[in-house]
């Protein structure tokens, strides 16, 4: 029988479980995910640091843990929450199950529990900090456990890019007809990012979030990517000044979710909290350029504030701005498109990991702007 665990929301709220995974303490904001499928995605996607992450599927687990399916280089969640953790391995390709892979990456999670009580409240309350204390842990006094959650950072105004980015540049080569090198700010990239992009004909350059204008401009790129990422987009004011530079050295440029953010801010927009934000596998947007709803990825808890109809003036000075992509579930600003420079952002995720695919030809827009740009450039 696995140790007694609880998880504490900062509301004082208690829902006592059993230990999944690593035991200890851990704190960070708690989030629900409603994917049904593509748990080993989720918790390897580095958007989701400092983040206790509830699966909204009741039953997770079967599948296992493989080499193939890991977004990066670790599991990233500050912790987990489950209802029924599948008790066997059922699939050719695993090689390791989730739970022992939890208990070697030191993720401290729960199961047993309601997790439909928890979304519930979430929903109505609200993301909050939460902590769940397992093995031992679970045994200290119910105060304390309550004033270490209380005491935990909350995600507004934290700067976790420095977390989760790589410490030095790496190189992918591209695949295909070569269209020249693309800088990658890694803010949290997760490798089928990558993939797409090398499979679009990009030598992908995936750089530190530490990097200058210099560094950039050193790899001659045809480009700039901001990829995904944790943490409050007010917070990154370095990385909204790089990408000011990038813009005003007239390179194209693509965003998604932490990007779309940023290039929100560097156009002169604000960005706000969500209450409980948008993440899981589907998510309805509305590409209002094409009117098709598209079923897609998300994981943020921050959004741009944007008029929703018609373009605008960038406070920024960057020429005229539309909203391109809108959420159907509650009118959330879901992609920009500046339409007298080349960048566009979107908030989602269209890599997809685990899917679905409906988003996957934006990484075709953005290929096609950068070819129609080095064109313009030649013709000159």
């Amino acid at each position: 029988m696995p140790a007694p665990a609880v998880l504490v929301l900062e509301d004082g709220t208690r829902y006592p479980g059993r230990a999944y995974g690593a035991e200890g303490t851990t704190l960070g904001e708690v989030v629900f995910s409603t994917g049904m499928s593509g748990y080993q995605e989720t918790l390897t996607d580095p958007s989701y640091a400092g983040q206790i992450v509830l699966q909204t599927a009741p039953h997770i687990g079967n599948t296992g843990m493989n080499d193939e399916d890991t977004e990066s280089r670790r599991i990233w969640v500050a912790g987990y929450i489950v209802r029924d953790p599948s008790r066997v391995v059922s699939n050719w390709r695993a090689n390791a199950s989730l739970d022992e892979t939890l208990v070697r990456d030191g993720i401290v999670g729960i199961s047993g529990i309601d997790t439909r009580a928890v979304t519930r409240r979430i929903r109505s309350d609200g993301s909050m900090r939460g902590g769940i204390f397992s093995g031992a842990d679970a045994a200290l006094d119910a105060d304390e456990q309550l004033r270490l959650v209380q005491q935990a950072p909350e995600m507004s105004g934290q700067n976790l890019s420095a977390q989760v980015s790589v410490d030095v540049a790496t190189v992918t080569a591209a695949v295909g007809e070569r269209i020249g090198n693309l800088a990658v700010l890694d803010l949290g990239v997760k490798q089928a990012t990558i993939d797409n992009l090398a499979a679009r004909g990009f030598e992908v350059h995936v750089l530190p979030q530490t990097a200058s204008i210099e560094e950039i401009r050193a790899i001659d790129p045809v480009a700039v990517f901001y990829s995904n990422g944790p943490g409050d987009p007010a917070a990154s004011g370095d990385h909204v000044e790089l990408l000011r530079s990038v813009l005003d050295d007239g390179l194209p440029f693509f965003g998604i979710c932490f990007g779309n953010q940023l290039l929100g801010r560097a156009l002169g927009l604000g960005t706000y909290k969500l209450p409980f934000g948008h993440r899981g596998i589907n998510q309805p947007v509305l590409d209002k350029s094409t009117g098709k709803v598209e079923i897609t990825a998300h994981n943020h808890g921050f959004a741009v504030e944007a008029p929703l109809e018609g373009s605008f003036d960038s406070p920024n000075g960057y020429g005229k701005v539309e909203v391109s992509h809108v959420g159907l579930n509650d009118n959330v600003v879901e992609g920009l498109r500046a339409l007298d420079i080349p960048a566009f952002s979107v908030q989602y995720h269209p890599e997809a990991a685990a899917g679905p695919h409906d988003a996957n030809y934006l990484f075709d827009r953005f290929r096609d702007l950068v070819i129609a740009h080095i064109e313009k450039k030649d013709t000159k």
